[in-house]
């Protein structure tokens, strides 16, 4: 299987977003489709339990982990305003679990200032549906087993330092403000 990259420049022009972030985010992501791609390769060409091979294997988590993590992320943002129906099935899990929609995202964007490299999450339990709000380190750290992605908002520097410098918070707060309401509602009811 080779893997593809998707075209999300229908993002250029979001607000809070300048092209040029979008443009050299869209490579980095490239970069990881590219990595996957060589991994699956070279995995075919090498000695099975040699230390090139044991390499491969454990290298492969992260690219891949970073591939899908963008293509979540891309597809979570919207450049149409949206907001979450209170009326929706996800909006009352949300109460549920957090207690409000407020109180909700106040978690979620505490979790997105967390120091260091990663990514928030809004996460849905396979098993029992509840919601969480995760943090999530190097890709291939901090997923709980079992749980779906429904939200990714990349907190790595590359993806707010050229528009924002160090004010993760501005960040963040434009991010709030175009998620992609039915891309998330969507994976909920998966």
């Amino acid at each position: 299987m080779i893997y593809e990259q998707n075209d999300f420049n229908n993002l250029m022009g979001t607000k809070g977003f300048s092209d040029i972030l979008f443009t050299n985010h869209f490579s980095l992501y490239g970069g990881y489709i590219k990595n996957v791609n060589s991994i699956v390769e070279l995995s075919k060409t090498v000695k099975l339990n040699s230390p090139e091979y044991n390499e491969l294997k454990r290298r492969f988590g992260w690219e891949w982990n970073g591939m899908k993590m963008h293509e979540i992320y891309f597809a979570n943002i919207s450049k149409e305003k949206q907001t979450l129906d209170s009326a929706s099935k996800l909006y009352k899990a949300i109460e549920i679990a957090f207690g409000s929609y407020d109180k909700w995202l106040e978690d979620f964007k505490a979790t997105g200032m967390i120091r260091g490299i990663g990514w928030a999450t809004l996460v849905k339990d396979r098993e029992t549906g509840a919601l969480m709000n995760l943090w999530i380190g190097e890709h291939d750290e901090g997923h709980l087993c079992d749980q779906q992605i429904l939200l990714a908002m990349d907190v790595w520097e590359h993806a707010y330092i050229t528009d924002y410098g160090i004010k993760r918070v501005d960040y963040i707060n434009a991010f709030a403000e175009n998620i992609n309401w039915k891309e998330v509602e969507n994976r909920f009811e998966k």
